[in-house]
């Protein structure tokens, strides 16, 4: 026997409307006017042909028969996000994660391994991006960004770690140069030019650093600052390794930029992100316990 066919968006309508007691708080859920819920459910009243709610526009009742239609509805759509979460909410399959270029490569993919081997089940794919975030737009499940107050709305934060820049240059031009910044070119990158000028009033450097290259992407601009060809301002996560290493130094160390690491995810809480969210902030704490900068 087929089911018979009903308004869903109308029955929605009126479930949150009844729930909340108010259509309004019933609009801001479904994220939709008031006009078009009352609407709906005037509908739903007319295709039933009874009266739902009763009494005036500002202190809406339900009537008998919404009350009884209100109960139904109610556990039948807890049933159908019950059974769609059974389904979409595991802890296994893929995981979208954007995260900033350069990050991903010298940070978030040298960790990921830990996170590998204890949820073997999880498929994590990486996106690079830095562009804003915004989960009704884009695919992605978490992403990994730098900045601060405001985030984006309708989304979930994980803060990881304060941004602490310093200028890096390699050993052997330091040298070169008599340990004297103004007379390295400092280099730039197109997306990130007011660095230079963050760093030298947040570190209270009087400096006035020679114009260098100017890079399209954050990651060749450490490379050319790693081979020698000038000096830039680098966060302290994206150069940590290299100055353990020795093939860059940073001699006036590292001082906050203001901004913060943060992981971002849906709202609706979703098992695959939520496990990937406590683990990145775990790390983010291990990175800050085993590799603190030099604090200028």
């Amino acid at each position: 026997m087929a089911r018979q066919r009903h308004p869903l968006n109308a029955l929605r309508a009126f479930e949150a409307s009844g729930r909340h007691g108010r259509m309004a708080r019933a609009a801001e859920e479904l994220n939709v006017t008031h006009s078009a819920i009352s609407r709906q459910v005037q509908q739903l009243e007319d295709l039933l042909g009874v009266a739902l709610f009763e009494g005036p526009k500002n202190a809406l009742r339900l009537t008998d028969a919404g009350r009884t239609l209100l109960s139904g509805l109610t556990s039948a759509f807890d049933q159908i996000d019950m059974s769609v979460r059974m389904v979409a909410d595991s802890e296994d399959g893929p995981l979208d994660v954007s995260c900033l270029g350069t990050l991903t490569m010298r940070w978030l993919i040298p960790r990921l391994h830990r996170f590998q081997e204890v949820h073997s089940n999880i498929e994590v794919r990486l996106t690079a991006s830095d562009n804003p975030v915004d989960f009704a737009r884009d695919g992605f499940d978490v992403a990994i960004r730098v900045g601060s107050n405001p985030w984006p709305d309708g989304c979930a934060l994980v803060p990881l770690f304060g941004e602490q820049i310093g200028l890096v240059v390699a050993p052997a031009l330091w040298k070169q140069a008599g340990e004297n910044p103004a007379n390295i070119p400092a280099l730039h990158r197109k997306t990130r030019l007011f660095a230079w000028t963050a760093w030298l009033e947040r570190a209270g450097m009087d400096i006035e650093p020679t114009a260098g290259t100017e890079y399209e992407h954050f990651y060749f601009m450490l490379e050319a600052a790693t081979a020698g060809l000038g000096m830039c301002i680098a966060p302290w996560p994206l150069v940590s390794d290299d100055i353990r290493a020795g093939r860059v130094l940073a001699p006036f160390g590292f001082t906050d930029s203001g901004q913060h690491y943060v992981a971002l995810r849906r709202a609706r809480q979703h098992r695959k992100s939520s496990l990937f969210c406590e683990w990145l902030r775990k790390e983010g704490e291990r990175f800050v316990d085993e590799a603190r900068p030099t604090q200028h």
